[in-house]
């Protein structure tokens, strides 16, 4: 059973691509929707969140995009995970409130959260990195193929 969202997912593809990929410009986000079959502007709100997060950093300009913020052995997949759930703020579907959920279902399903994150703590970006080259997953990695003449 997958307990990450869709957006966290993404979020942790996403830095781990950047990564892989921000040397020695950094990544334009059209380049990295393009890779994982996305519109442009699905990616946009999120990869500003980790930009605000501290995870990313935004670089302006023609030759601009993101690059990672820290070295990729200090970032995690759970930082980036809460840094993705943080930032989706669905304020269509009210918020149930009762004692029930304050007091049964709310802690439990924070002590489970918690744990999961926990978990994901101990994943770094660089394993990530590490594992997408063994598994040679881009067949692009080192090659620049990220812009035209």
């Amino acid at each position: 059973m997958m307990m990450l969202s869709r957006r966290s997912l993404l979020a942790i593809a996403a830095v781990v691509d950047i990564a892989l990929h921000a040397r020695p410009a950094p990544v334009a986000a059209k380049f990295l929707a393009a890779r994982h079959d996305l519109p442009p502007r699905h990616l946009e709100t999120m990869l500003q969140a980790l930009v605000k997060a501290g995870i990313l950093k935004g670089v302006r300009g023609p030759r601009g995009g993101y690059e990672l913020a820290r070295e990729r052995r200090r970032i995690t997949a759970g930082e980036i995970a809460r840094a993705a759930m943080q930032a989706v703020g669905d304020d269509s579907v009210p918020l149930p409130q009762s004692r029930l959920i304050d007091d049964v279902v709310g802690p439990a399903l924070k002590t489970a959260t918690d744990a999961y994150l926990g978990e994901l703590d101990r994943i770094t970006v660089e394993e990530l990195c590490r594992e997408a080259e063994r598994k040679n997953v881009f067949d692009t990695i080192g090659a620049k193929a990220d812009f035209t003449i």
